[in-house]
């Protein structure tokens, strides 16, 4: 492909070098495509283990500063794109989405072009008291999570088409996670997605398209260029040593090539930003907003315009990592009001970049900087690119007041860093939108009583009270082809039905027994050690709260050790927790009214990539800044943390706990846990079943009774590991998050949902889905023995693998329909 200059003001010296020339000719990465391509799009290099290069794209306004009308027309041009594919009525129904960070404004800009169709950007940045209408995940991302936090929890709720806006199309998972996270909860029939570059290979694209195929809905793409990255072999191993033989030159905060100007000055501009418009796409933006906004942007305009020093001809205007539409469009105001001057448009992000002085690199100098808006996930480092050495005479940085902080006057913090760059640096500050709280719906002033056997399960009353609804009488079970077939297509949400119960071979028993037999010891090591770390750390009478229900038999057995060893009758309580739906606000309501949240442990079994982790604590943040109730800890006890999630556990090695063996006839004949509109009201506890029939079969008690058996024996070695442990760094690194995606890329599955981690995650895949393959750690001895024998039953391979994070992984069917599995429910290769 033809190289042409880069465009964008990326201090290209003028000799037609392309701003991807330098990574091209050491890592052999092309371009192919589009005679455009060169003209959008440089080249530099992550500082990212999961991906070695960049594409810089030279109109989004991210990383190379450029004209702001550019940049905004380049978004409004695909929005008329869409507009002519949808037609008037489409265009009318439409919803846009984008993605943060980089897409925001973009996506804000393609709504405009639709026809000021609503919008909504997803965020990385929680807010108190909005609650979450969704969520997924970017596999490739540095800062993976993205939250969709919809001001009007109906905005995404409609039939019409939902048009999904990023800067690039590179190989689709981010789409198919976002389209497949949202047709679960708001299916369509028509989905558009826009771009500025697809970049997808051949695969990628067909794989959009069987996706569209298997959802039964409409999928679109609208690209401004088309093209492909070509790789060669060992690419992220060369990027990451050209990352690190090229920091030791990157001159710290000020980047490479930056200019040593000092001494600039910092002023306030008031904008009058109109009182209740949003400062973008966060919480949606509506039409009337934008009717509010075009109509005081003239006015705020002005008002920079006139704060900008006398003379200066070229001005730089930054917006700040997600607020990128309100300084897009101030920029392009000031655009039109000094035409003399060079006005350029850019922002801050998170993203880290390698910065190399050469005309034939894209990011030439970066700024350095402390996060300045008390970020959820902590405090971390900031960066802005092609700043330094711009010859910029003044900077217009516009940030959002929630990131107005001190963080952002301090001597390292980016107003500073700027000041160094720039005789002028203006500061404009727009009010962060933050909806109203929801009125809380009337609800009864007595929730009921727990639950309690043995009227409900086979647990003895005192051993937990079950905050949940007995729904006992409904007919829920499914056969598992079926069940698998409607959650994967966004028919129906896992918690919606319940997979028929499995009743293991008199084989399976007889395994089951054998493995308690061999694992009762170090399953009570495991006990006692969560259990003393929770009473040094936690609390000295704390409330388990195990999360239904493969939490419960850990909670009962927690709650044993408590009483054996220390005389503490310590309350016990069962909730629901649904992946995606969240914990069950009844029962923290519940609970707030009889206990002290800060007392409040949560208890599960084991954790495989930290998925119920995360939903814990987003659940836990929307609760109680709702509620207005604080102190519950998000941080969950469980008996082994393999996927090193949580601080609080017995064990991070990945054994075979018994309990994952069974389902309800190890769990009191209780079900998993039920989440279902017509059954469960607002005033409700979630529900389950209880499984009187199968109390021939029960071995509840039998499991905990064997671990209590073995508490003595195992109290000497406890106590010493405790005290190691207490003095140890837990801090989790989340490994078992990073196996996952590197497992569902490597198997093109492309969905992290579909990998199941661990010997009890991968247990329920067998009992409880459609199950493709399992893998199994080479040489892993008698915890896999029901693993063999279940996947022997189902006709599923078992590979082995010599280099495993687990001591095996389930692979859940990716295809998903019933032809995938034959009408016995045994696999069939794909």
């Amino acid at each position: 492909m033809d190289k042409a200059v880069n465009n964008g003001d990326n201090r290209a010296d003028g000799n037609g070098t392309w701003s991807g020339t330098w990574v091209a000719e050491r890592l052999g990465v092309e371009l192919d495509g589009d005679d455009t391509l060169a003209d959008l799009l440089g080249l530099a290099l992550r500082r990212n283990p999961k991906r070695a290069h960049l594409l810089v794209s030279n109109v989004l306004g991210k990383h190379v500063p450029q004209s702001p009308s550019v940049v905004y027309g380049s978004g409004f041009a695909l929005g008329r794109r869409v507009r002519e594919l949808l037609g008037d009525a489409g265009a009318s129904a439409a919803v846009v989405v984008g993605y943060a960070e980089t897409a925001t404004g973009l996506g804000h800009a393609v709504a405009d072009g639709l026809g000021f169709a609503p919008y909504l950007h997803s965020t990385r940045r929680p807010v108190p008291g909005v609650a979450q209408a969704g969520g997924f995940e970017e596999s490739h991302s540095h800062a993976t999570s993205h939250l969709l936090l919809p001001e009007d929890p109906e905005l995404l709720a409609g039939d019409g088409p939902l048009v999904l806006v990023d800067d690039e199309f590179s190989t689709g998972n981010t789409v198919l996670n976002t389209v497949r996270a949202l047709h679960e909860r708001y299916p369509r029939g028509r989905y558009v997605v826009v771009a500025l570059v697809d970049m997808r290979s051949p695969t990628d694209q067909d794989r959009l398209a069987e996706f569209a195929d298997e959802i039964g809905a409409r999928v679109d793409l609208v690209a401004t260029a088309q093209g492909t990255v070509c790789l060669p072999d060992g690419v992220l191993e060369k990027g990451q040593a050209l990352v690190a033989e090229h920091e030791q030159t990157d001159a710290g905060p000020m980047g490479a090539g930056a200019d040593q100007r000092t001494g600039g000055a910092v002023t306030r501009v008031e904008l009058r930003w109109p009182a209740g418009v949003p400062d973008g796409g966060r919480h949606g933006f509506t039409a009337a907003h934008r009717r509010r906004l075009e109509a005081a942007l003239p006015a705020m305009g002005a008002r920079l315009a006139e704060a900008l020093p006398p003379g200066a001809r070229r001005v730089l205007v930054l917006g700040c990592e997600e607020l990128m539409y309100a300084p897009l469009r101030l920029a392009r105001e000031l655009e039109h009001l000094v035409p003399p001057a060079d006005i350029r448009f850019s922002t801050t992000t998170r993203s880290p970049v390698l910065a190399v002085d050469d005309p034939g690199y894209a990011i030439r100098t970066r700024l350095v900087f402390p996060a300045h808006d008390n970020p959820a996930d902590g405090p971390g480092e900031r960066y802005a690119y092609n700043v330094a050495g711009g010859g910029f005479d003044a900077v217009v940085a516009v940030v959002d007041s929630t990131a107005d902080t001190p963080a952002l006057h301090a001597p390292d913090g980016l107003l500073t860093q700027l000041a160094a760059h720039a005789p002028h640096v203006l500061l404009a500050v727009v009010p962060s939108y933050v909806p109203e709280a929801a009125h809380a719906s009337e609800r009864p002033a007595m929730l009921p009583e727990p639950l309690r056997g043995p009227a409900f399960s086979s647990y003895a009353p005192e051993e937990v009270g079950w905050l949940l609804q007995d729904l006992s009488d409904v007919t829920l079970e499914a056969p598992t082809e079926e069940r698998e077939e409607a959650i994967q297509s966004g028919g129906a949400h896992y918690a919606e039905s319940l997979p028929v119960e499995y009743q293991p071979s008199e084989q399976y028993q007889e395994l089951f027994h054998a493995a308690l037999e061999t694992s009762a010891a170090r399953i009570a090591h495991a006990v006692g050690v969560v259990t003393e770390t929770v009473l040094a750390e936690r609390s000295p009478r704390p409330v388990l709260v195990s999360l239904a229900r493969a939490g419960t038999p850990v909670g009962i057995l927690m709650r044993r050790w408590a009483q054996h060893r220390h005389g503490l009758d310590l309350p016990h309580y069962a909730v629901s927790i649904v992946r995606g739906r969240g914990i069950d606000a009844n029962a923290l309501r519940w609970l707030a009214a009889r206990h002290d949240p800060r007392d409040v442990v949560f208890v599960d079994g084991w954790t495989g990539k930290g998925a119920i982790t995360r939903e814990l604590a987003a659940a836990l943040r929307e609760f109680e800044e709702a509620e207005g109730v604080t102190g519950f800890d998000p941080e969950i006890a469980v008996l082994a943390d393999p996927g090193s999630c949580v601080r609080t556990y017995g064990t991070r090695e990945d054994y075979l706990i018994p309990s994952a063996c069974l389902n309800s006839t190890v769990s009191g004949l209780i079900s998993r846990t039920v989440l279902r509109a017509d059954l469960v009201g607002p005033n409700d506890f979630h529900g389950a079943k209880f499984y009187r029939e199968l109390a021939g079969a029960d071995v509840s008690t039998v499991f905990l009774d064997a671990v209590s058996a073995c508490f003595d024996e195992a109290a000497d070695a406890v106590d010493a590991a405790v005290k190691e442990l207490l003095a140890a760094d837990r801090t989790p690194t989340w490994e078992g998050w990073a196996a996952v995606e590197r497992i569902s890329e490597e198997y093109g599955i492309h969905d992290v949902n579909l990998v199941k981690p661990g010997v009890g995650e991968t247990t329920r895949v067998l009992l409880r889905r459609v199950p493709w393959k399992i893998l199994a750690r080479a040489g892993a001895g008698p915890d896999l023995d029901h693993v063999r024998l279940l996947a022997e039953q189902r006709g599923v391979p078992v590979e082995e693998v010599a280099e495993l994070p687990y001591t095996c992984v389930g692979l859940i069917h990716p295809k998903y329909t019933r032809g995938a599995t034959g009408a016995d429910g045994r696999a069939v290769a794909v």
